[in-house]
């Protein structure tokens, strides 16, 4: 889905296609580029038909696991611990072109089962049902959390007989729910989605700002970042990966939680990290049926050139493909039919992705209404599609008329309720017998923490972390500090802070381990540990790690962890770590976010500090990071000391001088527009006046610092208050702002690097008011130079 007006939506949402459709753009010509005499007819197939337009890698095969009418609008699935297999049923999707029927309560989530044993599902039962447009779900404990907008539902069948009786509100915001009367805020295309239980026993969801567990039987929420469109998947360092429409391969390297800790430096790097530079896809059929398909850009060869519907990022860490395959990134891409699988490459703390193959994809297809939308592995370690099966995908809030047209004439709109799940194996493979985990005893459970397949590892954690048995605890400690496999102790590690029973000597024998992976995670469980007596050893064991660990993903962990300690001396290790471990990329943005209200009393510490007096890139770019926050707290006392300590630098420091001056000038929340306002003129300003090197500068901070008398200064503006009914519209640009621009530009306003520009403090926004009219009426292409950034 690409960028649409508010002002189209305002205008055209409740109308029909007479005129124009909601996602054209004013004045832009639609011309068909494709030669109709191109285009291969595009008829509903069968099953059995569909499976012969796959075109597989060498060596795979395509298998069909569920078909409609058994299912039907298939957008999710997960695998139960019987066996059984859960589907979200999305059935109100575009019933026709113009979306009506979508507010309807044809919604379900479905169980199959294969109740013959033939590697098909032949049963559907019905769990739960009368759901507006459902998204989401993920097996927790005895129920399903259930996503359908604006609700986040926990569901149970307390009496046994298949259905859903029971249903516990966990969220009302998930999501803004189908509105006849407002259709313009009604996109499904940015509603939250892809509930994911992570590595470190929260549930993540795509398109949404928060976070949930369930413990001693009761929810908790905490706020996370927003991250991607739809589709939401990890690895196994818990890294999480997620992507939008025309951008298909990002991933948080930094747990988001860490990244919020300092409000005075809100653009910290870790999440939302581009992993994949090239956005290339290589169809097997012409794509005339795209929502742009008339710009020349769109298409090479009449095909689809680049992503433009990419979903459902997937990282493969099943044991049945070959050993290659495990942890590569595949990436679901309806629009152009196909599936696209990545290698990824660690390097110095971050990743990168590439295409597997030279010119063609993993799996595409001839089928213009095969639509691939998610992706999982299976307990047999398959990979796992859900295929929509549709003509249309477009939702009507984007649709322009160029593709209704296309869809008309070549019926693409007819049928719906479709839809199928498949397979994919190696040629040579054969099913495993499946044994129920749900029949096993939670000592079992702990065996399969240690399984090849990410499946069995994953859904053994989190059931023996719902189950709270204190019994496999002893296990559990065994298994951390004797386990044979890594993973085995990882999932180990993870489950014991699940069960609150980390101890000081298994965190200390996972901090010991050689698997840097298990010692990433020790870290992070060994933070609970700082409220009680083990402190003072875990403290030291983290300093020793900061002198010490070599692996970029360590250092970045131990980074992380040392500022939760808010303790001068890991503050100090920390800064040494930032300094030793020159190159990590993520290293000072991290240390940072643990320094909330103490950036000043560390910065004024290494200044003294004669080991910090010899310049280097990273030491200056943490002092120039600590320097800006105290700028950004607005504490008037601690702003005096910090231009106090800059003026009393020697003059031998002069380069360092100009550059902590430089930084305060770009600290975030302190602009012309917003100055900080002191008592009096502060003496260091004159003092740094006096230094040559440091006016051209100063003629940058000055704005930034009134006091009273200064000169030139203009009179105060005085602040009217919003009446009743200005306050209604700012309530009502909160909904549409939230609802339509906080998936890229982000909830407070600052953007996403690579992808979406501030809006914040930008000079787009506070600048020309004709211009921004222009922007919101007709939409803006880029590429963007938005406060020094460029954003295409």
């Amino acid at each position: 889905m690409k960028f649409v007006p508010f002002a189209i939506l305002v205008l055209l949402a409740g109308g029909p296609s007479s005129v124009a459709q909601i996602g054209d753009k004013a004045g832009e010509a639609q011309a068909a580029i494709v030669p109709k005499d191109l285009i291969p007819p595009s008829p509903a197939l069968s099953a059995a038909e569909e499976l012969k337009t796959f075109q597989l890698a060498p060596g795979f095969r395509a298998e069909l696991v569920a078909s409609d009418p058994l299912i039907g609008d298939p957008v999710a699935l997960q695998f139960g611990p019987d066996g059984r297999l859960w589907v979200v049923e999305m059935r109100s999707y575009m019933p026709d072109l113009d979306g009506h029927g979508e507010d309807q309560p044809t919604g379900r989530v479905v169980v199959l089962s294969d109740t013959d044993g033939d590697g098909q599902m032949d049963q559907s039962e019905v769990f739960l049902d009368q759901l507006v447009m459902p998204r989401a779900l993920a097996l927790v404990g005895d129920g399903v959390l259930v996503g359908a907008p604006p609700m986040l539902w926990y569901c149970r069948d307390t009496n046994g007989d298949g259905r859903a009786d029971e249903m516990l509100e966990v969220a009302r915001d998930f999501g803004i729910q189908v509105d006849p009367s407002r259709p313009e805020l009604a996109n499904p295309e940015r509603a939250p989605n892809a509930l994911l239980s992570a590595l470190d026993n929260w549930i993540y969801a795509g398109a949404y700002a928060a976070k949930f567990r369930r413990r001693d039987g009761a929810w908790e929420r905490a706020t996370s970042t927003f991250r991607g469109q739809w589709g939401l998947s990890q690895d196994d360092w818990g890294h999480l990966f997620h992507n939008s429409n025309s951008d298909q391969l990002r991933a948080d390297l930094v747990p988001s939680h860490y990244l919020a800790r300092n409000p005075h430096y809100l653009r910290a790097t870790g999440t939302n990290v581009k992993i994949a530079a090239e956005q290339f896809v290589w169809p097997i059929r012409v794509n005339p049926g795209i929502n742009r398909g008339y710009r020349p850009e769109m298409l090479r060869d009449y095909k689809l050139k680049e992503f433009t519907a990419a979903c459902a990022p997937w990282t493969y860490r099943g044991d049945l493909f070959p050993a290659e395959f495990y942890g590569n990134a595949f990436i679901c891409e309806p629009a152009g039919n196909l599936v696209k699988r990545n290698l990824l490459t660690a390097a110095r703390g971050t990743l990168t992705a590439r295409e597997a193959y030279d010119h063609r994809e993993f799996l595409a297809s001839t089928d213009e209404r095969f639509r691939p939308v998610n992706l999982a592995t299976g307990p047999d370690g398959a990979l796992y599609i859900v295929d929509f099966y549709r003509g249309v995908i477009q939702h009507r809030i984007s649709l322009t008329t160029y593709l209704r047209q296309q869809s008309e004439a070549r019926g693409l709109d007819k049928p719906v309720a479709l839809g199928r799940i498949w397979r994919i194996v190696p040629e040579k493979s054969t099913r495993p017998a499946f044994k129920s985990m749900a029949a096993e005893t939670p000592a079992q459970w702990v065996a399969h923490l240690s399984h090849a397949n990410a499946w069995w590892r994953e859904t053994a954690q989190r059931m023996l972390v719902a189950r709270g048995d204190g019994s496999v605890v002893a296990a559990l400690e065994a298994l951390v500090e004797k386990g044979a496999d890594p993973l085995g102790r990882l999932h180990a590690v993870w489950t014991l802070e699940g069960l609150r029973r980390v101890s000081w000597k298994t965190a200390s024998a996972a901090l010991a381990d050689t698997d840097p992976r298990v010692r990433v995670a020790a870290l992070r469980v060994s933070e609970s540990l700082l409220t009680g007596d083990a402190r003072t050893q875990v403290l030291e064991k983290w300093s020793a790690l900061s002198r010490e660990e070599a692996v970029p993903e360590v250092q970045l962990q131990i980074a992380l962890s040392l500022g939760e300690a808010r303790d001068p001396q890991a503050d100090a290790a920390m800064a040494a770590l930032v300094r030793r471990a020159a190159g990590n990329p993520l290293l000072r943005d991290a240390a940072i976010t643990g320094l909330a209200g103490r950036e000043l009393e560390l910065l004024t510490q290494l200044l003294a500090d004669p080991a910090w007096q010899e310049r280097n890139a990273d030491a200056d770019a943490l002092l120039a990071g600590l320097a800006r926050c105290v700028f950004a707290e607005r504490n008037v006392g601690r702003v005096e000391k910090l231009l106090e300590s800059i003026a009393a630098l020697p003059a031998s420091a002069g380069a360092r001088r100009v550059a902590l001056l430089a930084s305060v000038s770009t600290a975030a929340g302190v602009t012309a527009r917003h100055p900080l306002k002191l008592a009096s003129e502060p003496a260091a300003l004159a003092k740094l006046g006096a230094v040559p090197s440091a006016k051209a500068t100063l003629v940058k901070v000055g704005p930034l610092l009134v006091w009273p008398g200064k000169p030139g200064l203009p009179d105060e503006t005085k602040i009217k208050p919003l009446t009743p009914e200005e306050q209604g519209r700012y309530k009502l640009g909160q909904t549409f702002y939230t609802a339509v621009c906080a998936a890229c530009h982000q909830p407070h306003g600052l953007g996403l690097d690579g992808l979406a520009p501030p809006l914040a403090e930008s000079e787009w926004v506070l600048g020309s008011v004709e211009r921004l009219g222009r922007i919101v009426l007709n939409g803006v292409r880029g590429p963007l130079k938005v406060k020094g950034a460029t954003y295409s």
